[in-house]
């Protein structure tokens, strides 16, 4: 069998709406098996094993229908996460094992519990079975979080308090993951790295190249690299690679590369999987005895009364919007711009830091954005390793993964 050095691919893909794309992105993947916020994510790089296996030739069109025509439901097996976002650290935040447990227990609550995904390095144990059944623990040196959904019943247990968190889920998936339950917490819908791989493909049109670089060891099984690279200059993604297994086309591992470089920012992949069907038992979950159980149906049960259906009242939602001022899109593809009016309060000045809790506002402010200027006057820059934020002098906010020039330059053209 030849030594696979595939290459092929395209520059243009074929456009938002054409039949190769809308195949591409709507590839069977397990139901989401880990709580995981979308490029917040991932797995060192040195997890993928050493060598690169010998594999026929495949184009990129070529692999990503195989991944499309990929109708695994069962697997089980450990994923290792790491976030590097270079995010900037807030007065009184607290992290590492502090995400677990400690103070006063805490909630189990799914939603709170895996924003612990959104920094640092983590040991996932996942499975699933099907639409209807899926286990995530996260496995921390001092506790575990476990969130386990078997048909309508979803349980969050955090180990470190002792706590658990019940859930019943309506509309449970009986045919397939479009009839899966609507309000499942979040962190179920954004899987490891097969939804992670579905929403990078949903960028990919003119402004995107798309190949197959190379073949890689990922959980010891053999895959082929396919790369994803941003076209437009301004995007501050340099590239996604996705491994793909050779055999059944499921995505092994997904990493996020800055184009300003270093380690990955947003990465993750399996350093064991198993696609046999996992034991019905993995699913069953009983609170341990003495465990605070938490009903999150009472409590959304006192919201909607309160509140309305969703939770929200529509005056409050009104007044919401109303105070967003719109939320316009600039621009298309990676170098998207996201825009909200401001109502010209704007930050703290610089000028306030003697004034009480306002200048130590501005202070902070200060150390962690760049003052700018332009013909739309002057703000603050505020920036990640992927995402960057401007906050002009009258409020207005533009936010995109775009360098700090495009969001001058996009304020520039709005004024």
């Amino acid at each position: 069998m030849p030594r696979n050095e595939p290459t092929e691919g395209t520059d243009g893909w074929d456009g938002e709406d054409s039949p190769r794309r809308r195949k591409a992105v709507r590839y069977a993947v397990p139901a989401a098996v880990a709580g995981l916020a979308v490029a917040t994510i991932g797995l060192v790089p040195a997890f993928a094993g050493s060598g690169s296996p010998d594999l026929p030739k495949i184009s990129a069109q070529d692999l990503i229908a195989k991944m499309a025509k990929s109708d695994v439901q069962q697997l089980s097996g450990t994923v290792r996460a790491s976030a590097d976002l270079g995010l900037p650290s807030l007065p009184g935040a607290a992290g590492g094992a502090g995400a677990f447990g400690g103070g006063d227990g805490g909630s189990a609550d799914p939603q709170s519990k895996l924003m612990a995904l959104a920094s640092g390095a983590h040991t996932l144990r996942v499975a699933a079975d099907g639409p209807d059944k899926q286990r995530v623990s996260i496995v921390d040196k001092a506790a575990e979080y476990s969130l386990v959904h078997n048909g309508n019943e979803v349980w969050g247990y955090d180990s470190g308090s002792n706590t658990a968190f019940h859930h019943t889920a309506p509309e449970a998936g009986k045919h397939g993951t479009e009839h899966a339950p609507k309000d499942l917490p979040q962190g179920l819908k954004n899987a490891t790295p097969q939804d992670l791989a579905k929403q990078a493909l949903q960028a990919a049109g003119d402004t995107t190249s798309v190949t197959v670089d190379g073949t890689a060891k990922v959980a010891g099984r053999d895959a082929y690299q396919l790369l994803i690279k941003p076209k437009q200059a301004a995007s501050t993604v340099g590239s996604i690679r996705v491994a793909v297994d050779a055999a059944n086309g499921v995505p092994l591992k997904f990493t996020l590369t800055p184009k300003s470089g270093g380690a990955a920012a947003i990465d993750v992949g399996y350093t064991s999987v198993d696609f046999a069907k996992p034991a019905a038992s993995t699913f069953a979950f009983t609170p341990p005895k003495g465990a605070k159980v938490v009903e999150g149906d009472k409590a959304r049960a006192t919201a909607q009364r309160e509140h309305g259906k969703d939770g929200v009242s529509r005056k409050d939602m009104k007044a919401a919007t109303k105070d967003l001022g719109g939320l316009n899109v600039l621009g298309k593809g990676w170098t998207s711009i996201a825009t909200v009016k401001g109502d010209g309060s704007g930050l703290p000045s610089g000028k306030d830091k003697s004034k009480g809790s306002g200048g130590d506002a501005a202070a902070f402010l200060d150390s962690i954005g760049d003052k700018v200027h332009g013909s739309f006057g002057s703000g603050r820059v505020f920036s990640t390793r992927l995402v960057n934020a401007l906050v002009t002098d009258n409020g207005t906010l533009y936010v995109g993964a775009v360098d700090k020039q495009a969001l001058i330059d996009a304020a520039n053209a709005a004024k």
